[in-house]
């Protein structure tokens, strides 16, 4: 299933989401204020209910295959992650900060079920928590399945509202966390997802009204720091993808093949960018870069060893789990 990466507006997307959440932890840790690089998360999650019912609408596939097909792709290299940084971690703890190193939470992270501190998840891969609701999407959607697609629709949309307002009725541990009104970003990729497919079009000024629309409200949104990123962030998110993939539809996209290859190594960026940026940190005060330089580097140091983990980790796992094609007679 590749449809998500036949759409070049969802690469680039991918590719733009993955690096400002690199950006938002690498200002972070020099006190700099990118706070608005979290948002790549939220476009995480609605790029993800896009994918979910574009690569499944129109096909047969049952609960068991998509759920193995899901766990395939995300399971591996997020295991090797967690281990690798729970490793390093242990050996070097004065580079890590606030992660629990017990033994509970390296099993809980990588079952997708961190320790909980105070109201968030605290996995052993900082971001990791977003994994989390990443698979609880899945076991949802996994469930829709059973159903006719236009029933699967209506079960998604019931089903995701139902969690959301389960949160303020039931507020408790892990209860409270799955069921934060995030969850509704994927039903709107879902449903984003289900006008692409069933060929609704915008005018191409239209579309890019609504990608505009998107950035402004992004670029804002320091201006409500209280209010629930599902509005602060993902309505933004939401107008992006619309914008983008309706516009691509109207007019293509520009081929701009650098960018799509960083959409390709999105997931790896994604996963190893927090722990080779603890690395580029520990190389950049052994040579002694001056400090004021030192979050540019982080940012572009990170960036080059999450591509080499893509290159040497992530597509070789790819690749052998890929299944064979058949041989000509």
């Amino acid at each position: 299933m590749k449809i998500g990466n036949d759409i070049t507006s969802i690469q680039y997307l991918r590719a733009i989401a993955a690096i400002s959440v690199l950006c938002f932890h690498g200002s972070a840790a020099y006190g700099l204020n990118f706070r608005v690089g979290a948002a790549g998360v939220d476009i995480f999650f609605v790029i993800s209910g896009f994918i979910m019912w574009v690569t499944t609408e129109g096909r047969s596939v049952g609960p068991q295959e998509f759920m193995v097909r899901r766990l395939f792709r995300i399971v591996p290299l997020y295991w090797i992650a967690t281990a690798a940084t729970f490793v390093m971690a242990v050996l070097k703890p004065q580079f890590f900060f606030n992660i629990d190193t017990s033994i509970g939470n390296l099993i809980g992270s990588l079952l997708f079920l961190p320790v909980m501190k105070g109201e968030a998840m605290h996995p052993i891969v900082e971001q990791g928590w977003t994994l989390s609701y990443e698979m609880f999407f899945y076991l949802i959607f996994s469930i829709s399945l059973f159903l006719p697609e236009l029933r699967r629709l209506w079960f998604l949309m019931v089903a995701l509202v139902a969690v959301v307002i389960t949160h303020y009725l039931l507020p408790l541990g892990y209860i409270s966390v799955f069921t934060e009104p995030v969850i509704l970003e994927f039903a709107a990729g879902v449903v984003i997802g289900r006008l692409w497919k069933q060929g609704f079009r915008l005018s191409f000024h239209a579309a890019i009204g609504l990608m505009i629309a998107g950035l402004v409200l992004l670029m804002a949104s320091d201006l409500i720091p209280h209010v629930d990123r599902a509005v602060r962030w993902g309505i933004p998110a939401v107008l992006l993808l619309s914008g983008a993939v309706f516009a691509e539809r109207e007019r293509g996209a520009p081929k701009l093949a650098f960018l799509h290859f960083l959409g390709d190594a999105s997931y790896s960026i994604y996963v190893w960018h927090v722990l080779t940026g603890v690395i580029v940190t520990a190389l950049l005060l052994r040579a002694g870069v001056p400090h004021a330089a030192q979050p540019a580097f982080l940012v572009l140091g990170s960036l080059a060893f999450a591509i080499i983990c893509y290159l040497f980790i992530e597509r070789p796992i790819l690749r052998k789990m890929r299944p064979p094609r058949p041989q000509p007679a």
